[in-house]
């Protein structure tokens, strides 16, 4: 069997990409303390606009959803404005530019957003989270209400329509890794009992309202959504993700998304292999990379390739990106990579560990 190469160019709906290396959304604490972008954040982002398809970093679409000091936000003007600046220069680099779009739900503090956050549950976070003060005890969130769950889909739908006025080509829809929609589809964050629990057909209730509300707004070409279907980030735990993710695939199948991003994919993994032979559309594919630990020497070529021998149509990379601004050039040619530096570089505020990794041309 032929396998399609991490090089070749591939079409996302209308866009054209020269390559199939997408760069993962990575949360780098860069912004604002309001959650406006900052100018180096227009830096980071142009300096790794060789990849295919940069998927920039999770913004919350309302105050209540952030998650960290310092992240950034797309609910108000000076957010647009903010991402505007980044990716006007992203594309006068030749990039292209998806937004994440994530509320965290439980994974909030009152410390970090001035708000009490709000869960499908009020089943707390397990542990501590960081806030601006350090480390705290996580708090038991507010269960939303019915007209929040409400309010809280059009605000998904408001949030994407300002991404689309910042410059940005679409938006991903961040249904992963512990944060609220995940939060409302596995079966340990939700005991509803109402429309949006019990059930898988309840606990897929509120994400596909999600999507189907977001591309409404902006076109469903310009949407995708991110699942991690069993990943216990966050404190999470599944005890059907055989079951909840086929159907939400199901729930949204009709609409032509732009894409469904698979969160540490393993090609070997039966679920993997189902939602392949589920979706219809582009599938991009985040390889299960050890964490914390490590990356491979080569950053994950040869998972990448393993991924689209088992279908994926593009592959994001996380930490590669993170550490190399010419990425694609280095994995074309086999040249050495930057190595990740301190872990406690990737949430700090300033150019350390964020705009200062070489390339090629300046090593």
């Amino acid at each position: 069997m032929t396998t399609t190469s991490l090089f070749a160019p591939a079409r996302l709906g209308s866009l054209r990409l020269p390559n199939r290396l997408v760069m993962a959304p990575m949360t780098r604490n860069r912004a604002q303390s309001d959650g406006v972008p900052r100018p180096i954040m227009a830096t980071y982002y142009a300096q790794r606009a060789s990849a295919g398809l940069i998927i920039a970093e999770a913004s919350t679409p309302n105050a209540v959803g952030r998650t960290y000091p310092d992240i950034a936000a797309i609910h108000d003007r000076t957010h647009i404005a903010g991402w505007r600046r980044v990716t006007d220069a992203v594309r006068a680099e030749g990039g292209r530019m998806f937004l994440q779009l994530q509320h965290g739900g439980r994974v909030g503090h009152p410390g970090t957003s001035g708000l009490h956050p709000v869960a499908p549950s009020s089943i707390p976070l397990p542990g501590t989270i960081f806030t601006p003060n350090g480390h705290q005890p996580a708090v038991v969130p507010r269960e939303l209400t019915a007209d929040e769950i409400r309010s809280t889909v059009a605000d998904f739908a408001a949030a994407a329509r300002n991404a689309v006025e910042a410059g940005f080509e679409g938006v991903e829809v961040h249904g992963a890794n512990g944060y609220l929609i995940h939060q409302f589809l596995a079966s340990g964050t939700n005991h509803r009992t109402d429309a949006h629990g019990g059930s898988v057909a309840g606990r897929i209730r509120f994400a596909v309202e999600v999507v189907r509300a977001v591309a409404a707004e902006i076109g469903p070409h310009r949407v995708g959504l991110r699942i991690s279907p069993g990943v216990t980030a966050n404190g999470m735990h599944e005890d059907d993700p055989d079951r909840v993710y086929p159907a939400l695939l199901a729930a949204v199948a009709d609409l032509g998304l732009a894409y469904l991003h698979v969160v540490f994919a393993d090609p070997d993994q039966p679920l993997f292999r189902a939602i392949r032979a589920a979706w219809a559309g582009t599938l991009i594919a985040n390889p299960a990379l050890p964490w914390p630990g490590p990356l491979p020497e080569d950053g994950g070529k040869l998972h990448g390739e393993r991924l689209l021998a088992a279908g994926a149509d593009l592959v994001s990379l996380g930490r590669a990106f993170l550490a190399n601004p010419d990425l694609v050039e280095r994995l074309r040619i086999g040249a050495p990579l930057n190595p990740v530096r301190e872990e406690h570089l990737m949430y700090v505020g300033g150019e350390e560990g964020y705009t200062d990794y070489p390339t090629l041309k300046a090593s």
